[in-house]
C-alpha cells in the first residue's frame, strides 16, 4: 500500500500582496557596487587581494571562475555587484539553491522579499503565496520541457516577462516523438507533465504576460542575457515552491539535473580556475566534491589530473588554521568545520576567508576594478 500523502488542493493560498511583511526592499537594501565595505582583518584583506590576482591569471589563460553562493547573498542585495562581477567577465559559472533562485525572482517581480518564518508558520501562510509558488513551478514545467536548466528557466522568465503555453496539438507533438533516443523521450515526458499542468490549471495558450518591474536586480536575468550559466541546486521540500499545487517535482528533477550536470561540466575545466564558494555549508561543497570526482574519473582516463585549481572560501566562522595544510587537528575550533573539511579534501590550494559575504565581494569588486 502506498503511503498517504498530503493533498495540496486543500491549501489556501493567498496572493503575494497580501504577505504581511517583508524584510527586504530591493530598491532600499540593494548594494550598490561603489557601497563602502567594512573593514576586513589583516589577514582577510591579504587574503582577498592573492584571491583577485588568482582570478586573473585563472582569465589571463581563459579558465573559469566559479562563485557558489548561499541565498542571503542574494537577500542581502548584493545582486547589483555579482551583475557588473557577470558584465565585467570575471564570473563564468554562478551556482546557489533553491532559496537563492526564490529571493532574486521575488525581488524582480515585487521589488521585495524575505518573509516573517515564526509569524506566518504560525497563521498557516508561510510560504502559500499564489504568485511566487505559481510562477516558478510554470517556469520550471515549460523549461524542463524546453530542456533548460532549473536558473536558466527563471532567467527566460524574469528576462522575457512572460509564460509561452504550447497548444495541446504542440505538446501532444512532442509527446509522440517519445523513442529514438534519451532526449526526445525526456521532451515527450516533459510535454506530458506540461499538459496535464495546462488542463489542470485551465492556461489558455499562448503568452501569459508577467510583468518584472525590478528585473534590472535580477542575477539570473543578467546571467540568462549574458550566456553565462546560472545553475540551481534545490532539495525536494526545501523550498516555499514545494507547497504550492501546481509544483510538480519531477519538472524540478530535470531542471536540477542538467544544472547539475552543467555545473560538473565547468568543473571539468577548473585546472588553473578559481571557485569561490561565499555562505554556503552545505550546497557547494556537497555539489563540488562530487562534480570534482566525476572530473577526476574522466581526467585520469586521458592522463591528466585536475591540481591547479584555487578554491576560496568565505564565511563568518573564525578560523586562524592554515588549511593548505590539510585538516585541523580535532583540538582545534576549526575541526568543526566540516564543509572547510571536505574543500581541503578536493587538491588544489584552498583559502579561506573570515569575513561577511557583503564586504568580501565589495573588497573583491574593487581589486577587480569595478
Amino acid at each position: 500500500m502506498p503511503y498517504e500523502q498530503f493533498d495540496r488542493e486543500d491549501l489556501k493560498v493567498l496572493p503575494l500582496e497580501e504577505r504581511p511583511l517583508n524584510k527586504t526592499f530591493i530598491e532600499s537594501d540593494h548594494v550598490p557596487v561603489d557601497a563602502e565595505a567594512k573593514s576586513l582583518s589583516p589577514q582577510a584583506t591579504a587574503a582577498v587581494k592573492e584571491i583577485a590576482q588568482r582570478i586573473r591569471q585563472a582569465r589571463e589563460s581563459d579558465k573559469p571562475v566559479m562563485l557558489a553562493f548561499g541565498a542571503h547573498t542574494i537577500k542581502n542585495g548584493l545582486g547589483p555587484v555579482l551583475i557588473q562581477l557577470i558584465r565585467a567577465g570575471w564570473l563564468q559559472h554562478l551556482a546557489t539553491n533553491g532559496a537563492g533562485i526564490i529571493h532574486d525572482w521575488e525581488f524582480a517581480f515585487q521589488g521585495k522579499t524575505s518573509e516573517d518564518v515564526k509569524a506566518n508558520v504560525n497563521t498557516g501562510s508561510f510560504g502559500l503565496w499564489e504568485e511566487t509558488g505559481l510562477n516558478l513551478n510554470l517556469a520550471l514545467l515549460l523549461g524542463a520541457c524546453d530542456g533548460l536548466g532549473y536558473g536558466e528557466s527563471v532567467g527566460r522568465l524574469i528576462t522575457t516577462e512572460e509564460h509561452q503555453i504550447p497548444t495541446r496539438q504542440e505538446l501532444l507533438g512532442a509527446i509522440g516523438q517519445a523513442g529514438g533516443c534519451a532526449e526526445s523521450a525526456d521532451r515527450a515526458a516533459g510535454a506530458a507533465d506540461v499538459l496535464a499542468m495546462i488542463e489542470r490549471l485551465g492556461l489558455t495558450p499562448g503568452a501569459l504576460p508577467v510583468p518584472h518591474p525590478w528585473k534590472a536586480y535580477s542575477v539570473q536575468a543578467a546571467a540568462y542575457k549574458a550566456g553565462v550559466p546560472f545553475t540551481g541546486h534545490p532539495m525536494i521540500g526545501h523550498d516555499i515552491i514545494y507547497t504550492h499545487p501546481a509544483n510538480h517535482c519531477a519538472a524540478i528533477g530535470r531542471c536540477a539535473q542538467r544544472d547539475f550536470l552543467s555545473f560538473a561540466r565547468q568543473v571539468s575545466n577548473l585546472d588553473g580556475g578559481v571557485y569561490l564558494s561565499v555562505g554556503s555549508a552545505v550546497m557547494s561543497p556537497m555539489i563540488f566534491e562530487k562534480s570534482l570526482s566525476m572530473a577526476q574519473n574522466v581526467a585520469i582516463q586521458e592522463d591528466r589530473h585536475i591540481d591547479g585549481h584555487t578554491i576560496a572560501v568565505v564565511d563568518l566562522a573564525e578560523s586562524t588554521w592554515d588549511w593548505s595544510q590539510g585538516e585541523p587537528p580535532q583540538d582545534r575550533p576549526e575541526y568543526y568545520l566540516r564543509y572547510c573539511k571536505t574543500f581541503s579534501r578536493m587538491g588544489g590550494t584552498m583559502m579561506y576567508v573570515t569575513a561577511d559575504n557583503r564586504d568580501f565581494l565589495l573588497q573583491l569588486s574593487r581589486e577587480l576594478g569595478l
